[in-house]
């Protein structure tokens, strides 16, 4: 009964902690299953199989079955230097409270395989939590060197560590004597919009700029959750852009190829077409006509109301101008609204924005016919302003 407990409480630990489940996922990088298939009765085999089960359980909310247990031990005593069984009472001893016995399982397992990324985590945390900070960071820098593929490796283990605000003094403590984990692990943290406090809190001035490799990932998580406000204000922080008061539209001029997208501009150059800057605040697109696509797009956060935007269209020639600009709420698929750069070319384009609709995408779309056809246009004069009721 009382392993039956034990294996519930560390399936709901391995459950609702990422890092459990990340450290459990390391165990099987090799495909024991395959090698259990081969080699039933090889410990290694055994071992491996038994983590996936109780990662599995956690996943699917489900208690872990004893018989998991039971292997483990089994294949332990035929595997004296497998790490899995210590590592699996290190997380029993935490979960029961007997702190000393956790730190003496993890030791045993790092001592048993130091190369072992799990074994290197866990006692990383067990460290930190007992106040040895020297002893935890020193963990978290063997993390990033063994890890298989270097700083990347282990930055998924630090920034899941470094979720946690208590923790960020010894974390900028680590980041400040490994620049590179820093980048990495502010990356990792990056793909999650819950994780836009934490990265704001570790990251220096030397990893906080407009060529920041977790500033796009965390800007097209928040926009993905619809957080557009905090996305802008966290492009225009980090990225430096100057005061914005008034202006619907960024760089209309097209004269700044530094900050990035998506409140930016975002350019193509593919397949579909070329979309440039060129100096006196023009925009130099060629499409191809082969494809469908998007030649230049921009994230705007418009109120409901009706807007009006206007420029010049030069070029195209006699066949027209197959491409057209369209409005789309954001993480939404259809335009609500789209004007073609041929009427454009006669005036204004007047819109609506509808109620609900948060912020928009703005896309220069090339729209391919049955005959192919090369235009060149050059754009200037962008003007976008509300229009009074």
């Amino acid at each position: 009964m009382a392993r039956r407990l034990a294996a519930a409480v560390l399936a709901l630990l391995l459950g609702i902690q990422a890092v459990r489940n990340a450290a459990v996922n390391a165990f099987v990088s090799t495909d024991p299953g395959a090698a259990s298939s081969a080699w039933p009765s090889h410990p290694e085999a055994q071992l491996g199989v038994a983590m996936i089960n109780i990662a599995a359980a956690a996943g699917q909310g489900h208690p872990v079955d004893a018989g998991v247990f039971q292997t483990i031990d089994a294949a332990g005593s035929r595997a004296p230097l497998a790490v899995e069984p210590f590592l699996v009472r290190g997380v029993q001893a935490q979960l029961s409270g007997d702190k000393e016995l956790a730190q003496q399982a993890f030791e045993a397992a790092e001592h048993r395989d130091p190369r072992s990324l799990p074994a290197r985590y866990f006692l990383a945390e067990q460290y930190l939590r007992a106040g040895q900070v020297a002893r935890g960071l020193t963990e978290f820098a063997a993390l990033a060197r063994l890890a298989p593929n270097g700083i990347g490796g282990a930055s998924p283990y630090v920034a899941a560590y470094a979720r946690d605000p208590s923790r960020w003094p010894q974390m900028r403590a680590l980041f400040r004597a490994n620049p590179d984990l820093q980048e990495a692990s502010l990356e990792a943290l990056a793909s999650d919009a819950a994780n836009a406090p934490a990265i704001l809190a570790l990251a220096d001035s030397a990893h906080r700029n407009a060529h920041s490799p977790w500033l796009q990932p965390l800007l097209v998580a928040l926009v993905a959750k619809g957080r557009f406000a905090e996305a802008k204000r966290i492009w225009a922080t980090v990225a430096r852009v100057g005061p914005q008061s008034g202006q619907y539209l960024f760089d209309a001029g097209f004269t700044d190829a530094i900050s990035p997208p998506p409140f930016n501009w975002t350019l193509t150059s593919s397949a579909i077409g070329l979309a440039e800057r060129q100096p006196g605040g023009r925009l130099h697109v060629i499409y191809y006509g082969q494809d469908d696509g998007v030649l230049a797009s921009q994230l705007l956060i418009l109120p409901p109301g009706r807007y009006r935007l206007a420029m010049t269209v030069s070029g195209g020639g006699a066949g027209g101008r197959p491409m057209r600009w369209a409005l789309t709420c954001a993480n939404a698929q259809a335009p609500f609204a789209a004007a073609g750069l041929d009427a454009l070319a006669r005036g204004p384009w007047t819109f609506d924005v509808p109620a609900g609709c948060g912020a928009q995408r703005l896309d220069l779309v090339g729209a391919s016919a049955d005959i192919p056809q090369q235009v060149e246009v050059t754009l200037s004069g962008l003007s976008l302003e509300p229009v009074d009721a």
